[in-house]
């Protein structure tokens, strides 16, 4: 009897020892999808402070150079596409996956482009040229970073969201 009630006290002990360790586990993914979501909130205040400073300078004051927030948005779009379409079962090379990362590579260098054709033919100045340029780094660093740290399939997708 005393051997049996033992029994089920050391099993009771570790349920409950798996159960914190499983609740340890889930605390620590939340505590570090919240952060990598910080991080990526820096990141791309960090370039849309450098996209105005290159618009709203004195020296610089004109607008144009906000036609790049257009390639921010269009950017993510083939990649949701593709990954909403495709098969995640095949492991070789996917064609619709590859059509998303050529029309997502158009999009990015259309908005790198955008502000070098800007200032060659000198409707922005060349130092908000390098604003609008830096900000662009900063800011398709962000959305590559998101794709890394939500894109897993885990339980911070952003197909949750």
């Amino acid at each position: 009897m005393q051997i049996k009630s033992s029994k089920e006290e050391i099993g009771s002990r570790l349920r409950t020892n798996q159960a914190q360790r499983e609740i340890d586990n889930l605390r620590h993914k939340t505590m570090a999808g919240i952060k990598a979501l910080v991080g990526l909130s820096f990141g791309g205040a960090i370039g849309l402070t450098f996209l105005l400073l290159g618009c709203a300078l004195e020296q610089y004051g004109v607008y144009w150079p906000l036609f790049v927030l257009i390639f921010y948005i269009l950017s993510p779009i083939p990649t949701f596409i593709s990954r909403r379409l495709s098969d995640d079962s095949d492991a070789a090379s996917n064609a619709c996956r590859e059509l998303a990362c050529f029309f997502t590579t158009g999009i990015v260098v259309s908005a790198f482009g955008l502000p070098i054709i800007l200032a060659r033919v000198a409707l922005i100045q060349w130092g908000a040229c390098g604003l609008v340029m830096a900000g662009n780094a900063f800011i398709f660093l962000t959305i590559l970073g998101f794709f890394l740290v939500f894109g897993g399939g885990d339980d911070f997708s952003w197909e949750q969201w």
